[in-house]
């Protein structure tokens, strides 16, 4: 997942990012952003073009994302998981 997505969204940022794996964990679609199809520039046009024109939706995804990123990418939450892996090969 790319650090520059969870720090946008852990900021209160809508978020327009490909529609590809990692990218698309951090993202759902049109709650917390916009995923367009990888090489799509019409498709990138028209998301830009959609939350310029939408500051009420640009604040509501904002918000979701940020709320996704407590919930689901806090540091503490994934140094559990990480331990909940090692620990689970180790057995």
């Amino acid at each position: 997942t790319p650090r520059s997505l969870l720090e946008a969204a852990a900021m209160g940022r809508a978020i327009i990012t490909t529609d590809s794996v990692g990218c698309r964990e951090a993202v759902d679609d049109d709650v917390t952003g916009l995923l367009i199809p990888i090489k799509d520039s019409d498709a990138l046009t028209a998301a830009m073009l959609r939350l310029t024109a939408e500051p009420e939706t640009r604040k509501r995804m904002g918000m979701a994302g940020r709320e996704k990123m407590v919930n689901e990418f806090d540091e503490r939450l994934v140094i559990q998981k990480i331990k909940k892996v090692y620990t689970k090969e180790q057995t």
